[in-house]
């Protein structure tokens, strides 16, 4: 073999331990910025008083409600487990999080405002605790998000009118918190929305009849709010829809029978003396200002 063989061969190996060296260094920079994450979570909610405790000595794969994928954090679910505190800024930063589920904690403070920038969560689930503040705009920025839960907050502000760009979302759940203004009529272009839950907030304004565009819900809870106006007609025409919430509102109007009996409490709604009244039901099966087809 000669001298230049022997050479290019010694480079070709060369460069590929470099290559290895350099990936094995990118994985391990990776991990370590995950765990340093992970810390600063555990750190700014207690960790030392958690239910199930992380052992911090052991490898992060091993630490309970987290789920690893090429050593990058993709699931973080600590669901009930006393968690006391803020959410650290620095969650923004994980990059491959495809779930975020910390159902039923005390964790208190605002939703980072950079939250938007996990782009890859799938479902993310901070219901049941003590948020405040305002409903991020960067949320809309999650192409991949289907479910978001937050209810049972004390979260305020008006719903994000971008919230059109959640094109994949199908579960909504933000009842139970103290949102206020109108429902943005950009909400009624998800069409992939499965379920709506806004009951006992203070939204106030109407139900735009574009809500006939949500083809694919099959759930609507609006009870409890400060909502007016006639309901549209065409709700009756969403095929899939089974469960439906729209009293102790301020409906005014005639409705017809069909819309009645999908209302889990039969169009109970609240007068201007703040009483409990019933809507009158249509004869004919309609409802004023119903359409033809």
């Amino acid at each position: 073999m000669s001298q230049i063989s022997k050479n290019c061969i010694m480079k070709n190996i060369f460069t590929l331990f470099l290559s290895f060296v350099i990936t094995f260094s990118i994985l391990a920079n990776d991990t370590n910025q995950d765990k340093k994450i992970l810390l600063k979570l555990y750190q700014n909610t207690k960790g030392n008083q958690w239910k199930i405790k992380w052992d911090l000595t052991a490898p992060v794969s091993t630490w309970y409600g987290i789920k690893l994928v090429n050593n990058k954090v993709v699931s973080i679910n600590l669901i009930n487990n006393n968690l006391v505190g803020e959410l650290p800024k620095e969650i923004v930063n994980l990059s491959s999080l495809e779930e975020l589920n910390l159902f039923k904690n005390q964790i208190f403070g605002v939703i980072p405002e950079k939250i938007g920038n996990l782009k890859k969560l799938r479902e993310m689930n901070l219901s049941f605790n003590k948020l405040t503040g305002t409903i991020p705009v960067s949320i809309c920025k999650m192409q991949n998000l289907k479910k978001l839960e937050l209810f049972m907050n004390q979260l305020s502000g008006e719903l994000p009118t971008q919230i059109r760009e959640l094109k994949a979302l199908e579960y909504l759940s933000l009842f139970n918190n103290q949102l206020t203004g109108h429902i943005p009529v950009s909400l009624y272009k998800l069409k992939n929305l499965r379920h709506l839950f806004l009951s006992s907030n203070k939204l106030a304004g109407t139900i735009s009849w574009d809500v006939a565009n949500l083809k694919s819900l099959e759930s609507l809870s609006l009870f409890d709010n400060k909502l007016e106006g006639q309901i549209p007609f065409d709700i009756v025409k969403l095929k899939n829809l089974k469960e439906m919430n729209i009293s102790y509102n301020s409906f005014s109007g005639a409705v017809s029978k069909d819309i009645v009996k999908m209302d889990a409490y039969n169009l109970t709604m609240i007068n201007q003396y703040g009483l409990a009244v019933l809507m009158e039901v249509s004869k004919d099966n309609v409802g004023i200002l119903a359409t033809d087809d």
